[in-house]
């Protein structure tokens, strides 16, 4: 295979496993579709590696981790702007506060 292949099928990979991980999380993100390929690439390398080194080098796959890990990357992604597990970024909770939501 070729390597320009293979960019594309990780970047395809990259984006379902973003993509994934932002729906099994609640709330809008204001994530760019490049940076949810970056996370899903991450996190499914993170997840190949942790099967990887667990089994003893005898597995390399592991949808399910690499879908954890994942999903850990974006929760760690919105804790770093300042939002929580329901609300994604601090922004949108001070908008809701100054109109009198909670």
């Amino acid at each position: 295979m070729s390597w320009i292949a293979y960019l594309i099928i990780l970047a395809i990979q990259g984006l379902i496993f973003g993509a994934l991980a932002r729906l099994a999380l609640p709330g809008k993100d204001p994530m760019s579709i490049p940076m949810t390929i970056a996370l899903g690439i991450a996190g499914s390398f993170i997840g190949g590696l942790l099967v990887y080194v667990l089994s003893g080098g005898r597995s390399a796959g592991g949808f399910f981790v690499a879908f954890v890990c994942t999903v850990g990357l974006v929760y760690l992604v919105r804790r770093s702007r300042g939002g929580s597990l329901m609300s994604p970024d601090a922004a949108s909770r001070e908008r809701r506060e100054r109109r009198g939501y909670r």
